[in-house]
């Protein structure tokens, strides 16, 4: 993969992918930098890149274990966050409905969420997810069915409490 071939996997594949990892971890400041990492990261193995079948399934990989291995370090160090290193980023407001979405996605188990993010995001069928997660397929059609009742079942909550 040259310079021109990976600028152009970049610029299809950066906000496509920033939104499925926001979905999974939720906090988009977090999805941008581990997508911006794991972009990098794939630049310094472009040549394993251009054999792999599916550069993006890579990215989106390696920005996800990002976000879970800086979660983790977070975890335990547990120090304030520096205001000092730079302004916040100003954004459009999310609808009404894409925050009932993420903080109702935020209280599935992981499984579940990462199944149904990659396969109703992401867009993946699912012997694409089953292979991206490392399971068997009939794992990731029961965590999606699982994954839709919860899903279902906390957003008829949150509508149910905002009619209230």
């Amino acid at each position: 993969m040259d310079e021109r071939e990976f600028d152009d996997f970049y610029s299809a594949s950066f906000q496509r992918v920033t939104a499925q990892v926001y979905a999974m971890i939720g906090s988009r400041d977090e999805a941008q930098e581990c997508v911006q990492e794991a972009f990098a990261r794939a630049w310094a193995h472009r040549r394993k890149l251009d054999r792999a079948e599916h550069p993006e399934a890579w990215v989106r990989t390696t920005a996800y274990r990002l976000a879970v291995s800086r979660w983790r370090r977070t975890v335990r160090g547990r120090r304030p966050v520096d205001r000092a290193v730079g302004a916040p980023v100003v954004a459009a407001a999310p609808s009404e409905a894409h925050v009932a979405l993420v903080e109702a996605l935020k209280q599935l188990p992981e499984a579940q969420r990462q199944a149904l993010v990659l396969h109703h995001i992401a867009d993946l069928p699912v012997h694409d997810v089953a292979r991206e997660v490392g399971v068997p397929e009939g794992t990731i059609k029961a965590r999606l069915s699982r994954g839709r009742a919860a899903l279902a079942a906390l957003l008829s909550e949150e509508e149910g409490l905002r009619h209230a």
